[in-house]
């Protein structure tokens, strides 16, 4: 038990790293370039499937997996994760009073990020465990680095 739990969150923590990066990036980009709220997240969200399943996929690379099959193994491991933290992230910056219109210096920007990302790890931890107690998401990629 402790070992899923350490597990997941292992996983969770890891597409929360993937997920921030690009979030942060493409809104830093979005801002810089002055575009709407709708390019903003759609860039975000991009970034953070990028980083997140590049993440998976670079330490794969390394271990001697072939391109095409860690490329598949990224897909099945990450996808469901990283839809769901960014489902609850964006979710939450968008409901939050502000947060879209807050610029990159803003506080709010900050915090309204940091949280929105706190609540979706919490949100995409239980995804994690369910799909590692299955044999399935990092469990399949975890295989594959010993």
């Amino acid at each position: 038990m402790a070992s899923l739990n350490r597990l997941a969150f292992s996983a969770t923590l890891h597409c929360l790293t993937g997920c921030a990066i690009g979030e942060v990036l493409g809104l830093v980009i979005a801002t810089a370039l002055g575009w709407g709220n709708a390019a903003s997240i759609a860039i975000a969200i991009l970034l953070a499937f990028v980083f997140g399943y590049s993440f998976t996929l670079v330490p794969l690379l390394r271990a001697g997996v072939v391109f095409a099959t860690a490329v598949g193994l990224a897909l099945v491991s990450d996808t469901l994760s990283i839809a769901v933290m960014e489902l609850v992230d964006n979710a939450i910056i968008l409901l939050w009073p502000g947060a879209m219109d807050a610029g990159l210096a803003d506080l709010l920007f900050w915090g309204s990020l940091a949280i929105a990302l706190a609540v979706a790890f919490v949100a995409a931890f239980p995804v994690n465990r369910a799909l590692i107690a299955r044999g399935r998401g990092h469990a399949v990629v975890h295989a594959h680095h010993h």
